[in-house]
């Protein structure tokens, strides 16, 4: 038990980024890592750096992917983003020994934003001409490992390849001649993530850092991805009754979040589940600028799971999530 506390306590040494000052100076790009495609996750409020899910734990803490029940996982999900976006994900994960050697895993990210008229400055009465449509699109692949190194405590890590691509601009070469730049930047990143089961009943520690990177630049100015830190604890209160997880689990989720780009955030899920088969999620966020509550529902049967998930969002339109997860 003292081993493994002295272990914990350094890797929160290790990864906490500094808190002060607190004042937000820093411009983050490459917004699309932030935003979570899992239905099940977004129907938790994003808390989720304790609870485990299979290969989707590559998209929150790579650490909660290392107990994998299975020898197999894989997790497809459809988000319908705000402004007409459209971000899809996809997971997969495999044990090849039950754990002994850790759990692989291999994440992918799409962004479709859609189509935008491109538009320059020009000498003519409306002061601009178009330039056609631009198509902006972003990805992300990842590759996981996890491991249990102890029945407490567990680690995982992810490296990622993003890219985004913002199309085609023109520029002015000379007095009467245009050029065209490719507006497309890449980025290498990484995720860490650790998780400690108290012996407490069921009650989890865990905390992650995502999207640790060098600056990257389109033109001139430089910016960093979204570094995120995240403290995380989560417990079946069921287990206060000694009621048995089989039969009904109700799993408090609670986050701390320091995002590089924005104030601290506290976020809170709440899962009820009956029988391992049909769970009922609600999570909520603070601060946030347009969303809050967020609803939703899952099903799982013969192995496989539907999970749905429904965000108001302020003065956009609603986000909608489904997530299918099947195990072997």
């Amino acid at each position: 038990m003292k081993r493994n506390l002295i272990i914990l306590m350094s890797m929160i040494l290790a990864l906490t980024p500094p808190l002060f000052p607190r004042k937000k100076l820093a411009q983050t790009g490459f917004k699309f890592l932030s935003v979570t495609s899992d239905a099940r996750g977004g129907a938790l409020g994003d808390a989720m750096t304790t609870i485990e899910s299979g290969s989707s734990a590559l998209f929150f803490n790579p650490a909660c992917m290392a107990r994998l029940t299975g020898r197999f996982d894989a997790s497809f999900s459809i988000n319908n983003w705000i402004a007409d976006i459209k971000h899809n994900a996809f997971s997969l994960a495999f044990s090849p020994a039950t754990g002994r050697y850790g759990v692989f895993g291999l994440s992918f990210m799409n962004v479709d934003y859609g189509n935008v008229i491109g538009t320059m400055v020009w000498g003519n009465e409306q002061g601009f001409i178009e330039t056609g449509t631009i198509k902006p699109s972003a990805f992300a692949v990842g590759v996981g490992y996890a491991k249990a190194l102890t029945d407490k405590f567990a680690v995982g890590g992810q490296v990622k390849i993003a890219t985004q691509n913002l199309g085609n601009s023109f520029i002015v070469i000379g007095e009467d001649s245009l050029g065209v730049k490719h507006n497309l930047a890449t980025s290498t990143s990484f995720d860490f993530g650790t998780t400690f089961r108290t012996g407490f009943k069921s009650l989890v520690f865990g905390m992650s850092l995502r999207n640790y990177s060098d600056e990257i630049v389109y033109e001139r100015e430089g910016f960093q991805l979204p570094l995120t830190f995240r403290m995380g604890l989560s417990m079946n209160v069921l287990d206060l009754m000694n009621m048995p997880a089989k039969t009904m689990a109700c799993v408090v989720s609670v986050d701390a979040v320091h995002p590089r780009d924005y104030p601290e955030q506290i976020m809170v899920g709440v899962e009820y589940r009956l029988m391992n088969m049909f769970s009922l999620r609600a999570g909520y966020i603070n601060p946030s600028d347009e969303r809050h509550l967020n609803f939703g529902f899952g099903v799982n049967l013969f192995g496989a799971t539907v999970d749905y998930a429904f965000t108001p969002y302020g003065v956009f339109d609603n986000v909608k999530r489904i997530t299918l997860r099947f195990g072997l």
